[in-house]
């Protein structure tokens, strides 16, 4: 670590004891239920695993094998360690359930280390028909919360732990595998859907492989009708912990784990190679795509994305970059932050405006074709006809290389042209610049420039050309068209045409091609992406470069040259301009539009101010003013005792004397106090709360009173879920509402905002000063001259945050409210002091992913005005996150210090999730996940990069050629000295707001999306509606109808829900009204638009039967007998 980095280290550190140090003192009045913080530090990851899951001394061994094996490697280490008692003898089932936990909690970072408490309830040793002994893991729900490619490494640990045992494999039953196609199907049906959609043939072949048994305990009320009562599996019910292990960890992510297990050279699961098949109809992005949230480019179709290579400053772990013309030219579906799904090389990302890259290409409503440009775009956006190109989309290399997928071939760009430029020179001129450019006949200036930036520097067409034709390099991309979209005919066709047509020629150039508008030769044109004007409707006019371009590529001087129709279009092209000519475009990615982008504050629904019980007093709403009009109330609440004094209360701290109350033992049956842990009279376990009534109005009026303030509305709940029933300060709600702010279930109040990486930042871009970042520590660029301008580059210190203006006004008033606390409640000083949003600078949060348990101290150092939260890969990557469109929350420290209880969070299984147990106080690149250790963090690719990706080779054979955050371990520059091969000017440029946000009626956003359908090239506007009615609106129709026919009902009042009407019509605990729970709108909300669609499109007949029987199947359940009247039995026995 370099002294800057060390002294950056320091303060964080010297900053976060200071918190700790006023939140200790808050903690020691005895408001809260714990008399200290109860976040507590973590050093590293082995603290935290040890502090999780165990065995004790599993720490200082986890930190001595760090030094010298990777982490996955270690994980296994650790696991055959405790197999065989070096931390303690245990038996063969504990030993295996404690070895495979540990293991997965070193594999995960410890972050989600608590998921391995939940997620794994047990680990057994079981027998296969045959006698012989195997090993079966017991899965719960929280599993899932590890991530799907460390789940599928469960049984891969697993497994190593069996060998060691000496047991043998798992043996499956026909009926056992049909029993787990049965409830994986039943599973997508009745509860979730999975990520991944995998056959039951893929599923049978995962199952017959695996060498231990994936089970698990039921998690949802749903049961299996075929395959019941199987000997050993001890439910009948789903059981979707293990299902998602084996869908989306095993079988989904296959490839991801391959590679991992080939690296480790672990042996016997080869066959994972081939539990998936690698030949799909279409691609997994389109398998669902729900309405208002458009296609962009169907699988590989020419006019979509072109796959371009390389990482920005605001790309990568996921995230990726497209031109911010692109944005506007797609009717603003996509912003910055926004989700796509894409085809390759993962599930998804986020994207962000790279303006360097290709920008799309369309044409016009008078026919013209035009490339979008900062210049033109306002004059055409109300023009475009249809979307030709998309333009680019930004992909690193490693990106690939995380998801173990074979490269495609790359198109061709400046900064390979500058790699082909730069190899000429070293291969003809011996490196020298001076005598490469009197060979090309330009200035050395020049030449120099593009080898420095080919993003900025281009040539013109001639001199592009001068120079492939003397330096022997292809055709620079700017003059190079989409030439392999066309065929060897095609070329035929276009070069006829402009030897027929009329050739304007200026200074020995040619400038102009005019001819007679050709339907074919048009079409052509636009394939190839060539800019023109239609003159009248009658005339194509080809002016300038593109004039240039054509003449000289098809060489139009040379009439006589024949077109040979036994070659490809590029090789004909090559022999007729004499010089080498590039594919530009080989490769087009498929996407659509996911998620929105998202910033927004955290709130539990329905909002709540303070974590304090109700019941029924507060209405409704839950509110606290209206229960304390009643002045007492029962609630089930904590039941503590002072030692000192005897008084009865629920507060952590006696109110009389001041001294920490002792939790009382309560029978819940027969509400006696006990001594003993079971009641001897009931038999049942004691709980430390009891049903107890309370002064409210006493309570309410004390805590208005000590802060100033009476709120009209002070919203609790109606009943807490922690194991103690322990309440949370009435005082903190009222400055809650008094500040608008929402409590989280855990005490703190938070921010979500979606993820987005960033390695370097302007100054002018967070709205920080030149002086203030000086002050923090950003003394130099990233090129080490001194900081002075706010257009220098600086580079992101792995702990600072840039969070989005739309949190700005909240976090403000998170900051006034913790002040507030501290002097009314607390009796200390303020701390914050935050009157502008500049003062927000500097100060430190907590950033904590949903299925963690672990934040992560961060630093606020500037604003974004997307809606995303911009921190260094590393910082989101140690929260175990990417960023492929996922939201997590934010928080100021102080307030989780002082807030946050462990004893609020909820009891059932997952309840400590998303929490700030520990906090991570100084980022080690080591222990973050694997994603971020693949990140490619160098200047350029390479030459032989390029040339790679021609013969998909796998990025796994490009290792070491191409520079990775994990090739700086143990070294200064795994902090710093990270580049970029792709430059943005802005990282706040084109759309900050999606439309799919914007729009708010479902008719709005599906019209808006098969407008754009229609105008895309890449997209079949009727595909995209079939898909859209096939998975979205019959699907939705059909759910809702099975719901309302097997729906619950539910009380108005106190929301307790009934599986029949009660024999008296209303509600037995509260005599409030019952009401349904599904409604006839909710079952018609897409019918008219389903209609609609079929007719717009002409879709097939099946469809339009379809929503007709959906349509009778309605009215029997909602018109059937509205006219009839009762009649009598007399009456059928007088007809008899």
């Amino acid at each position: 670590m370099s002294p800057e980095y060390r002294e950056y280290i320091s303060h964080l550190e010297e900053s976060l004891n200071r918190l700790y140090e006023i939140a200790r003192k808050a903690r020691a009045k005895g408001l809260d239920p714990e008399f200290q913080p109860e976040v507590r530090v973590a050093t590293d990851l082995a603290g935290l695993v040890e502090s999780f899951i165990g065995p004790p001394g599993v720490a200082e061994r986890i930190r001595e094998l760090s030094n010298v094996m990777p982490r996955e490697e270690m994980a296994f280490k650790i696991a055959e360690e405790i197999v065989y008692g070096r931390f303690g003898h245990l038996e063969e089932e504990a030993a295996a359930e404690q070895a495979i936990r540990t293991a997965l909690a070193i594999l995960t970072e410890g972050v989600t280390a608590a998921v391995y408490l939940e997620g794994i309830t047990r680990v057994k040793i079981k027998k296969n028909p045959d006698g012989s002994r195997y090993l079966a893991i017991y899965l719960a729900g929280p599993i899932r919360s590890a991530g799907g490619t460390e789940t599928a490494l469960t049984p891969v640990i697993a497994d190593f732990v069996r060998k060691i045992l000496g047991l043998d494999r798992y043996k499956p039953t026909e009926e056992e595998i049909g029993r787990f196609v049965e409830e994986l199907r039943l599973y997508e049906r009745e509860v979730a859907r999975f990520q991944y959609h995998v056959s039951d043939e893929e599923v049978r072949r995962a199952i017959r492989n695996l060498p231990v048994e994936i089970t698990g305990i039921q998690s949802d009320p749903v049961e299996v009708s075929s395959y019941r009562n199987l000997p050993r599996i001890e439910t009948n019910r789903v059981r979707g912990g293990a299902l998602r292990v084996v869908n989306d960890g095993l079988i989904g992510r296959s490839a991801k784990v391959l590679a991992i297990v080939e690296d480790l050279k672990i042996e016997g699961w080869t066959w994972l190679k081939n539990v998936r098949k690698t030949s799909k109809k279409n691609s997994g992005f389109m398998e669902d795509v729900p309405a208002g949230r458009p296609i962009l480019s169907f699988p590989s179709k020419r006019g979509g994305f072109r796959l371009r290579y390389g990482r920005s400053r605001n790309t990568g772990l996921a995230a990726l970059g497209v031109h911010p013309l692109t944005m506007e030219v797609l009717q603003n579906f996509l912003a910055g932050g926004t989700q796509i799904k894409v085809e390759a090389p993962g599930k998804a990302g986020v994207v962000l405006p790279v303006d360097s890259i290709e920008p799309p290409v369309v044409r016009l409503t008078d026919g013209s074709v035009v490339r979008v440009t900062e210049k033109n775009i306002k004059q055409l956006k109300r023009k475009i006809d249809k979307i030709l190109f998309l333009g680019d989309l930004l992909i690193s290399y490693g990106d690939f290389l995380y998801s173990n997928k074979r490269l495609l071939p790359s198109g061709f760009t400046e900064e390979w042209w500058r790699e082909e430029l730069k190899a000429s020179i070293a291969l003809n001129f011996g490196d020298s610049v001076e005598k490469a450019a009197e060979a090309a006949g330009v200035p050395s200036k020049m030449l120099r420039s593009f080898l420095e930036d080919p993003f900025k520097n281009k040539p013109d067409a001639p001199v592009a050309f001068k120079i492939s034709l003397r330096l022997k390099v292809p055709l620079h991309p700017s003059y190079t068209y989409f030439w392999s979209s066309i065929s060897t005919p095609d070329l035929k066709a276009l070069r006829r045409w402009l030897l027929d047509s009329n050739r304007k020629v200026e200074g020995g150039k040619t400038v102009e091609f005019r001819g007679r508008i050709d339907l074919k030769v048009k079409a052509i044109l636009e394939t190839l992406c060539v800019p023109h004007k239609v003159l009248e409707g009658r005339e194509i006019l080809i002016e300038n470069d593109e004039a240039y371009v054509l003449a000289s590529t098809l060489s139009v001087d040379n009439p006589d040259l024949e077109i040979d129709e036994s070659l490809g279009v590029i090789e004909n092209l090559n022999r007729l301009s004499g010089v080498p000519i590039r594919d530009k475009a080989p490769t087009f990615i498929g996407a659509r539009v996911g998620r929105p982008e998202a910033a927004k504050r955290r709130e539990m629904k329905p909002l709540v101010h303070v974590l304090f019980p109700v019941k029924l007093s507060g209405g409704p709403q839950r509110n606290l003013m209206e229960a304390s009009k009643k002045k007492m109330i029962t609630v089930e609440i904590a039941k503590r005792k002072c030692p000192n004094c005897g008084a009865l209360t629920f507060k952590a701290a006696c109110p009389n004397c001041g001294l920490r109350t002792v939790p009382q033992k309560v029978c819940p049956r027969c509400g006696r106090t006990l001594k003993d842990e079971t009641c001897p009279t009931c038999k049942v376990q004691a709980v430390n709360y009891a049903e107890q009534t309370i002064p409210i109005k006493k309570l309410v009026d004390e805590a208005c009173e000590k802060v100033g303030f009476k709120p009209k509305s002070l919203k609790g709940v109606r009943g807490l879920t922690n194991k103690t029933k322990t309440p949370e300060s009435i005082e903190k709600g009222v400055l809650r509402a008094k500040y608008g702010l929402s409590v989280y279930k855990d005490g703190t109040i938070r921010f979500d905002a979606t993820n987005a990486p960033l390695t370097h930042f302007k100054p002018s871009e967070i709205r920080v000063s030149v002086e203030r970042l000086r002050e923090l520590g950003y003394t130099h660029d990233y090129m080490g001259n001194p900081l002075k301008s706010p257009e220098q580059i600086c580079e992101l210190k792995i702990q600072d945050v840039i969070i989005p203006e739309d949190s700005v006004e909240y976090l403000m008033k998170v900051a006034n409210f913790v002040d507030e606390l501290l002097v009314k409640v607390y009796g200390l000083k303020p701390f914050y002091n935050v009157k502008s949003p500049k003062d927000l600078v500097g100060h430190l949060i907590i950033g904590l992913a949903p299925h963690t348990c672990a934040g992560i101290l961060g630093r606020i150092i500037g604003f974004t005005k997307l809606k995303v939260c911009f921190a260094h890969p590393l910082w989101h990557s140690a929260k175990r996150r990417d960023c492929d469109g996922d939201e997590d929350s934010i928080m100021l420290a102080l307030d989780a210090l002082i807030n946050f209880s462990e004893t609020y969070l909820p009891a059932q299984i997952g309840g400590i999730m998303d929490s700030p147990l520990f906090i991570i106080k100084t980022i080690n690149p080591r222990e973050v996940q694997r994603q971020a250790h693949e990140i490619d963090i160098a200047e350029k690719y390479p030459l032989i990069f390029y040339e790679k990706t021609w013969s998909r080779a796998s990025p796994r054979e490009l290792n070491g050629l191409i520079d990775l955050v994990r090739h700086r371990f143990n070294s200064e520059a795994q902090f710093q000295g990270f580049k970029y091969t792709t430059p943005t000017s802005d990282i706040n440029s084109g759309n900050r707001e999606s439309l799919y946000k914007t729009l708010k009626k479902m008719s709005e956003k599906l019209e808006a999306q098969l407008k754009l359908a229609e105008k895309i090239d890449a997209v079949d506007a009727r595909e995209v509606a079939r898909i859209v009615l096939d998975t979205h609106f019959i699907r939705d129709i059909a759910g809702n109808l099975r719901a309302f026919t097997t729906q619950s009902f539910r009380c108005k009042r106190c929301n307790r829900r009934f599986r029949r009407i009660p024999l008296q019509g209303v509600c037995p605990r509260c005599g409030g009204e019952i009401t349904l729970t599904v409604h006839r709108g909710g079952i018609e909300k897409y019918l008219k638009n389903a209609r609609m669609l079929t007719e717009r499109y002409r879709l097939p007949e099946y469809y339009a039967q379809r929503i007709s029987l959906m349509e009778e199947e309605i009215k029997s359940l909602f018109e059937a007998g509205k006219e009839a009247k009762q009649v009598s039995l007399s009456k059928f026995v007088a007809q008899s």
